[in-house]
C-alpha cells in the first residue's frame, strides 16, 4: 500500500513538474481532472495574495446531450463522511463552468503534492521518489483544488504551498477556504476575538497581528429613483490598515489608500461626451479610408453641408474687421458664455476654445452636416475655389499641418498646388482637419491645467506617422482626458493627484495599446475621499490575523463581500443587493436599498415592497496551517 501511494505521488509530481517546466498552460489527469497553470488573482478572487502563478485542479466540465459522454468520477464510491445526507449543502449548487472535485479527492491530490515535496519520504522500492540532491529543481508552484462545498464546513478550496529555507523545501503551508451564502444579519458574523482565538488554536501563538482591508465603490453604476443605471466605468478605493478594532469598522484616516480607476469612453454622464462623439466621427473617417466604405452618421444640423459651407465662406468674405478684432470678439463672446454657465459645466467651458481658426471652424460645420462622400467633395471644392479666386484670405494657426492649411498658406502667395478631389482624397483631407482641431483641444486643456508639457505630449502629437496611427494616439489622449475629467468632476481630486495620474497614464500609453479595461492605480490620502466612503457600505471588507515572520508567517482571514468569491458554486439565497423585475416582458433592474420600489407600466405604477436597507454579504474564511518536514 505504501509503495502504491508513493508511486501515485511520483506520477502526480511528474505531471506537475512537466506542466511547470515546459511552458504549457494546462493538462489532464486521470481522465476527469484538469490542471491549469494560471495567475492566481483571477480564479481565486483575491482569496490568495501570492504574486506568482499557481496550479488549479478542477473537474473537467462535461457537456450535456450528445456533445460528450458522461465521465464517471473514480472517487465517487469513496465518499467520506462529509458527503452523507443531502450530498450538497442547502446554500449552494453546481452549475456549468469551472467544476469542483469532491473533498476526498482534493485531500488525496494535496497529500500526493505534500509527499512529493518532502525529501524525508522513503523511496518506492529501489526508485527514489525525489530528484537526487545534486540536482536542485525549483519548488513546485502552489496547488489549489476546487471543492464542492458538500461538507458541513462548506469547504470551497484546499491548497498547499511549499515553504523554503534557502533553496530547500522545508515544509508546506496548507490552506482551507470555507464560504457561506449572503445574509444581512450581522449577528451571525464572527467577532474579532473569536477570529483571534481560532488562529491561536491552530498556531499556539500568544502574540498576533491584525490587519484590515476594504474596498468601496466611489463611481460607477448609479441609482436614480431606485433604478440602477449600468456603467462600464468604475472608480473603487482600496484601503489597508493595521490594528483592526472591530468587524466592519470604517478604514481610519491613517490607512494606506489606492484608487483603482477604469473609465470607458462614451458615458453620457461625462462632460466629455460631445468630444467623444466628435472623436467617433473621426474614427468613422479613418475606417472609411482603411476599408473604402464609410458609414456616415446622422447629421446634427438640419441644413445641408454645402449650404453651411457657402454661408461660412460668405461670412469670412464679408468680414471687414481685422484679425485681432475678430479674435477679441470671439474670446469675449466665449467669456460671456463661460460666465453664464460656470456651475452647469466647468469642464465643457475649459475645453471650448475661442481661438478656432478657419479650418477648425470649417471642420465643426462639416462634421455636423456631411452625410456622403459627395458632400465632403462639394464643400472642399467650394473652399478651394474661394482660395484660388482670392475671395477669402483666412487665418490659420501657425502649427497647422493639414493639407487644407497648407493650401491656405500657399494662397497667401498666389501659388497654390493643384488638388484633385477624386477618390478618397476629400475624406483624407477632412480627417486631417479633424485631427488638427482635436489635438489642439486636448492640448488646450492639459497644458492650460498644467497637467503636463508639450514635451511629454510629443508622442501623441506626432504628425509624421500615418493617419491611422495618428487616430489611435488621439484616442489614447482622449481616454486620458476621460480619466482626468472623471476624477476631477466627480471625485474632486486635487491638482497634485491629477498631475500624478496624468503622468502615469501618459507613460502607460506610450508603450501600451489602447485599453479601456486597464485599471490605473493612484495612491491617495483617505481624508481626500472620506466623504465618499465613511457613510457608505463597503463592497468588500476583510480582517487578517497573523503570526510568525517571512515565509513561515501564517494567517487566518475572514472576508465579507457583496458577491461570492467562489465561482465554481452558485449560491442560492433570498438576499440580493439588486433584483430584476419583469414588467410586461421588460426587465427593470432596481436597487434593494429601499423599502419600496415603484416602476411605471403604461402609465400605471407597480410598487414592490422591500423589507431591508442592509447590504447582504457573503462570508469567506481562509485558514492556514504550517507543516514542517523533519530533517
Amino acid at each position: 500500500m505504501g509503495s502504491k501511494i508513493i508511486a501515485d505521488a511520483l506520477q502526480f509530481l511528474k505531471i506537475l513538474r512537466t506542466l511547470q517546466d515546459e511552458g504549457r498552460d494546462s493538462c489532464f489527469y486521470e481522465d476527469h481532472i484538469q490542471i491549469l497553470k494560471v495567475n492566481g488573482a483571477k480564479p481565486l478572487h483575491y482569496i490568495y495574495n501570492g504574486d506568482r502563478p499557481v496550479f488549479i485542479c478542477e473537474k473537467i466540465a462535461v457537456l450535456s446531450g450528445d456533445e460528450a459522454p458522461d465521465v464517471p468520477d473514480p472517487d465517487d464510491e469513496e465518499m467520506d463522511e462529509s458527503h452523507s445526507g443531502d450530498e450538497m449543502s442547502q446554500e449552494a449548487r453546481i452549475e456549468p463552468g469551472p467544476q469542483p472535485l469532491t473533498l476526498s479527492k482534493a485531500r488525496q491530490l494535496l497529500s500526493w503534492y505534500t509527499m512529493s515535496q518532502n525529501t524525508a519520504v522513503p523511496p518506492a522500492g529501489s526508485t527514489p521518489l525525489l530528484t537526487p540532491p545534486a540536482v536542485n529543481l525549483a519548488p513546485l508552484l502552489p496547488l489549489w483544488v476546487r471543492c464542492d462545498m458538500a461538507d458541513a464546513a462548506a469547504t470551497a478550496w484546499l491548497a498547499a504551498e511549499p515553504v523554503c529555507t534557502g533553496n530547500k523545501v522545508s515544509g508546506v503551508k496548507l490552506y482551507s477556504v470555507t464560504c457561506k451564502g449572503s445574509t444581512v444579519d450581522k449577528g451571525t458574523f464572527i467577532t474579532l476575538d473569536e477570529l483571534k482565538q481560532e488562529h491561536k488554536k491552530r498556531h499556539h501563538q500568544s502574540s498576533v497581528v491584525s490587519r484590515g482591508s476594504a474596498q468601496y465603490s466611489l463611481f460607477g453604476s448609479t441609482v436614480v429613483e431606485n433604478t440602477t443605471i449600468q456603467s462600464q466605468s468604475s472608480v473603487t478605493a482600496d484601503f489597508r490598515w493595521n490594528n483592526v478594532e472591530s468587524i466592519l469598522e470604517a478604514p481610519p484616516l491613517s490607512s494606506m489608500a489606492t484608487l483603482n480607476i477604469r473609465v470607458s469612453s462614451g458615458d453620457m454622464r461625462s462632460p466629455m461626451f460631445q468630444m467623444f462623439k466628435e472623436l467617433e466621427f473621426l474614427q468613422i473617417l479613418a475606417d472609411g479610408l482603411r476599408t473604402g466604405e464609410t458609414e456616415w452618421m446622422e447629421p446634427l444640423d438640419g441644413r445641408s453641408a454645402v449650404d453651411l459651407t457657402r454661408e461660412y465662406l460668405d461670412e469670412v468674405q464679408n468680414t471687414v474687421k481685422s484679425l485681432q478684432d475678430q479674435t477679441a470678439k470671439e474670446v469675449e463672446t466665449e467669456k460671456v458664455k463661460v460666465d453664464s454657465a460656470v456651475e452647469a459645466s466647468i469642464f465643457t467651458n475649459l475645453m471650448e476654445r475661442g481661438d478656432l481658426d478657419f479650418v477648425e471652424q470649417l471642420w465643426v460645420r462639416m462634421r455636423k452636416s456631411v452625410t456622403s462622400y459627395q458632400d465632403v467633395r462639394d464643400c472642399l471644392k467650394l473652399v478651394i475655389q474661394a482660395l484660388q479666386y482670392g475671395d477669402i484670405k483666412p487665418w490659420i494657426h501657425r502649427d497647422s499641418s493639414s493639407s487644407l492649411s497648407k493650401l491656405i498658406l500657399q494662397s497667401y502667395h498666389h501659388q497654390m498646388d493643384l488638388v484633385s478631389l477624386s477618390g478618397l482624397t476629400p475624406v483624407h483631407m477632412l480627417l486631417e482637419m479633424g485631427l488638427d482641431k482635436m489635438r489642439k483641444d486636448y492640448i488646450n486643456y492639459l497644458i492650460g491645467q498644467e497637467l503636463t508639457t508639450l514635451n511629454h505630449l510629443s508622442y501623441f502629437l506626432n504628425t509624421e506617422v500615418d493617419l491611422q496611427e495618428q487616430v489611435i494616439r488621439l484616442r489614447k489622449l482622449h481616454h486620458l482626458l476621460e480619466i482626468m475629467v472623471t476624477c476631477s468632476s466627480f471625485l474632486g481630486l486635487p491638482y497634485d493627484r491629477l498631475f500624478l495620474l496624468t503622468q502615469s497614464c501618459l507613460q502607460y500609453y506610450k508603450t501600451c495599446s489602447y485599453d479601456e479595461d486597464h485599471e490605473f492605480k493612484l495612491p491617495i490620502k483617505p481624508a481626500l475621499i472620506s466623504h465618499f466612503y465613511q457613510k457608505e457600505p463597503a463592497v468588500s471588507w476583510s480582517v487578517e490575523v497573523s503570526s510568525g515572520h517571512g515565509p513561515r508567517e501564517v494567517k487566518t482571514s475572514w472576508q465579507l463581500s457583496d458577491k461570492p468569491l467562489v465561482n465554481h458554486v452558485v449560491f442560492e439565497t433570498a438576499f440580493q443587493n439588486e433584483m430584476t423585475l419583469n414588467v410586461d416582458s421588460e426587465e427593470v433592474t432596481v436597487n434593494r436599498h429601499s423599502e419600496e420600489v415603484t416602476v411605471n407600466r403604461d402609465s400605471e405604477e407597480v410598487t414592490v415592497n422591500r423589507d431591508s436597507e442592509e447590504v447582504a454579504y457573503f462570508t469567506t474564511m481562509t485558514c492556514c496551517s504550517l507543516v514542517n518536514f523533519s530533517v
